[in-house]
């Protein structure tokens, strides 16, 4: 620090005792002896001080020293030492870390590197001068620019994006210091790339192209790939960069095969697994499986997915993935994340999907790598994010596979008395949806869910599903045992959601599933109580929305088989107990909570708490495609529950309507014909102008040759009267003068002819004109008289609303009284549950 003073005060002078000056002062003097010192070592000198300061005077010395330094990169360009500290200044002013020095200065603030980087990015051409410097070889200089540069982006980052853009051959210098021999460099270049290429896919396809893949996999190599240190992150993280949400680079990524060289870096050895997991190794392995999960995403183009897919069923990638889930000593959240990449890879695809079926777990008996994973989702001792991806495989691995679906519903049929003993996916699904745990209930909920996915069929098949009871009672059905625990006060709030996304999606065109759950005692009676309860909890809104979309399920989806529980008495059910209005609005509660929101977003469940487990992907994007039908249905009843219709009118009003409809009718036919007729007026009227214009045409050029033959003529018979006044005429000149004089009045005849005919075609035009003014009125005045008879209908129709509401209030008095085809009665809490047991029966 003594050295550091003594060589100010060479630079600055010495002071007069007793008087220490500001920091501000010293800035300026240093600034000062930049701007005016004509010596190179002066400046140098001053340039080094002022890097010695602006760690500590930052403000200071951005405020005052920028234009200077500037100043000194674009004039002494050919000093590498000057150059190398007025970066390292320029740098130590515009980053947004906070130095050590500045703790105690009360002047800085948080973002003060961000207003310096303002200040210098508003010239433009200051960036250009600094990217100039990136083709020096010092050392010193050529990474004081690369660090400058970063940290302008990491401020600044899509105004710094738009300046290298510009900057001439800018992406191209940055990439080839890529291969500079000195690893400092190659890692501080690793670090702008990351920044440089945050969310612009335009540098992104230019990094890609200019030989990114092949240098960051040399890199990876080098370093000693997975096992390798910050490094390889780097390298992976830049890679990610790259790949993500840009589907050009990704097609390029695959066509490269670059996708065969990722596979082996998921090789675990032997040697490996008994070293154990380090922090770094970690790091690296999270990001090799974010870098997969970028090229098969749900969000990325179906093309691109489907071809990396089977590229990394062929190059053995997802057979590595499926060995680290079944290897022991593996951390959580590195298990968590393949797990979530096995789901994408095998996502809808059938040959993935039948490997991963095929995949069998290192136990004792072995079992089914998928029945393995859901022994974990039911498991409430596991991990929260462990169990969500868990479930997020198992739907991928039944997205679109209904061999996999069946095969998951027939575990729940068994068809001898052997297969009991073996733990199947029904079992484990029906064992965590009749727990004690609530979030298991959903986790089972959904997964069931799930397996009856655009599958009527399976919605058929899982309604002879039996459960044995207790004390040899009679079996009872999977649907019946749901509305059961539905129904049961201390069923969580969770878990009836989950049963009610289950009950929801198994309804939906499934007439068998609504009269099932019709005929289950009590059912209607719990919806109908749940839609009239005035809770005012955002949940238990929540629970009466999809209450409301199961029971306008049950209409909408209702084959009228069970009497007394038919759509029209559903509907007069909900009018005269719920209202139509009250019904409505609770329907709409599912899509105004926020939970659905979330589910909406993307087919991955992510929950940072279990709270939040709510809503599922794809129960949103049934309730999204039936809402709307579901309330236009129920609001399509009037008060005695009949659907509005025709047939409902009274004899008179029907007959008033079919008049006034047979009315309309013949006047949309009289529309019809008269815009017909005026179509071929106006196609006829076309070819009338087109055959004018030719006539037009041809009179011009009869006109032109007339007049020419006119001039011949008058010119021949000058000449005969000059050679007449000497000789005779000749025989052969009156010849030929008589055969001009002919031609001539045949010209003149046809003339004559072609303009009669021109005139006929201008009366028969205009008459043709007339006809169509005159269609076109009277097309007017039809509309004008179909708007008035639609006035007057409307008209009528009110008044026949009115005197059928008169007649109501006269003749028959509204009842308040429930219908007798509906029970009342709750079934109590403390009425003993069945018991789901491993075996099933037909």
């Amino acid at each position: 620090m003594e050295f550091l003073k003594s060589g100010i005060k060479t630079v600055l002078g010495g002071t007069e005792p007793g008087q220490q000056p500001s920091a501000a002062e010293t800035v300026e003097k240093l600034v000062d002896r930049v701007y005016s010192s004509t010596l190179l070592e002066d400046r140098r000198d001053a340039c080094r001080a002022l890097k010695a300061l602006s760690r500590k005077y930052r403000i200071e010395v951005g405020a005052q020293g920028m234009p200077p330094l500037v100043q000194v990169l674009q004039n002494d360009g050919q000093d590498a030492e000057i150059i190398s500290y007025a970066l390292d200044t320029l740098c130590n002013v515009v980053t947004s870390e906070e130095f050590d020095e500045e703790a105690d200065n009360p002047t800085v603030s948080v973002n003060v590197g961000e207003q310096f980087t303002e200040m210098f990015i508003k010239t433009p051409e200051h960036v250009t001068v600094v990217m100039g410097y990136l083709d020096e070889y010092d050392f010193r200089v050529r990474r004081a620019a690369i660090q400058l540069i970063t940290s302008l982006i990491s401020n600044k980052t899509r105004e710094l994006q738009d300046l290298v853009l510009v900057s001439p051959m800018g992406v191209s210098k940055l990439m080839d210091l890529l291969t500079d021999s000195r690893e400092v460099i190659r890692n501080d270049v690793l670090l702008l790339l990351i920044e440089l290429t945050k969310g612009n896919s335009n540098i992104q396809k230019i990094v890609a192209f200019e030989n990114a893949f092949d240098r960051l996999f040399e890199i990876v190599r080098e370093e000693g790939c997975s096992d390798g240190g910050i490094v390889v992150e780097d390298c992976l993280i830049l890679l990610l960069n790259l790949l993500k949400n840009n589907s050009s680079n990704q097609q390029f990524f695959k066509e490269g095969s670059y996708i065969q060289k990722l596979a082996p870096m998921f090789e675990l050895s032997q040697d490996a697994e008994e070293a154990g997991w380090s922090p770094q190794k970690v790091s690296n392995f999270h990001c090799l499986l974010q870098v997969v999960r970028a090229l098969v995403t749900p969000s990325n183009q179906q093309q691109v997915v489907t071809a990396c897919q089977r590229v990394m069923q062929k190059s053995r990638l997802l057979h590595a993935l499926c060995e680290i889930l079944m290897s022991s000593g593996v951390p959580a959240d590195i298990l968590t994340e393949t797990i979530n990449a096995v789901a994408e890879v095998v996502r809808g695809d059938r040959d993935n999907q039948d490997d991963l079926g095929r995949v069998m777990a290192p136990s004792s008996p072995p079992r089914p790598a998928i029945v393995v994973l859901l022994m974990s989702m039911i498991n409430e001792k596991q991990l929260l994010a462990l169990r969500c991806a868990v479930l997020y495989c198992f739907e991928c691995f039944l997205y679109r596979n209904a061999d996999g679906q069946r095969a998951v519903v027939q575990t729940l049929l068994p068809s001898s008395a052997s297969d009991v003993s073996a733990l199947s996916t029904g079992q484990l699904l029906c064992t965590g949806l009749f727990s004690t745990d609530a979030l298991a209930n959903w986790f089972s909920a959904v997964a069931l869910m799930h397996s009856l996915v655009e599958n009527v069929a399976l919605k058929e098949e899982l309604l002879r599903v039996l459960l044995a009871t207790p004390g040899g009672q009679r079996p009872i059905t999977l649907l019946e045992q749901c509305t059961n625990l539905m129904q049961q006060e201390r069923y969580r709030l969770q878990s009836k959601v989950g049963l009610l996304m289950l009950l929801s999606l198994w309804l939906a065109h499934c007439p068998g599933a609504v009269k099932a759950l019709l005929e289950t005692q009590g059912t209607m009676a719990y919806l109908t109580a749940q839609l009239c309860s005035n809770e005012h909890d955002e949940r238990e809104f929540l629970v009466q929305g999809m209450c409301a979309f199961l029971m306008g399920l049950c209409i909408q989806f209702n084959d009228n088989s069970l009497p007394g529980q038919k759509r029209e008495d559903i509907s007069q059910l909900i009018i005269k107990r719920i209202g139509q209005e009250s019904f409505c609005s609770k329907l709409a509660e599912v899509s105004r909570h926020e939970a659905y929101s979330r589910a909406c977003k993307q087919a991955q469940i992510r929950a940072k708490s279990a709270g939040e487990l709510l809503l599922d992907y794809e129960y949103c994007k049934l309730y999204k495609g039936l809402e709307a039908l579901i309330a236009k249905l129920v609001s399509g009843f009037d008060v005695d529950g009949i659907e509005l219709t025709e047939l409902t009118l009274s004899s008179e009003a029907s007959a008033l309507v079919s008049q006034y409809k047979g009315i309309i009718r013949g006047m949309d036919a009289q529309i019809q014909a008269l815009q017909q007729s005026s179509k071929e007026l106006e196609q006829e009227n076309a070819e009338l102008k087109e055959k004018l214009g030719e006539e037009q045409s041809l009179k011009a050029q009869l006109s032109d040759q007339n007049t020419l033959l006119k001039a011949q003529l008058g010119a021949s018979a000058g000449q005969q009267a000059q050679a007449g006044q000497g000789a005779e005429t000749t025989p052969a000149n009156q010849e030929e003068l008589n055969a001009a004089r002919y031609q001539a009045n045949m010209y003149f005849a046809e003339n004559i002819r072609l303009t009669k005919e021109l005139e006929t075609l201008r009366q028969q035009f205009s008459a043709e004109k007339q006809r169509a003014d005159a269609a076109q009125e009277s097309l007017a005045a039809t509309q004008k008289d179909q708007e008035d008879l639609l006035e007057l209908l409307a008209d009528q129709e009110a008044k026949l609303t009115r005197y059928e509401e008169a007649a109501t209030t006269v003749s028959f008095p509204t009842s308040n009284q429930a219908p007798s085809g509906i029970a009342a009665a709750v079934p109590s809490p403390d009425e003993e549950s069945p018991i789901p047991s491993g075996t099933a029966s037909r």
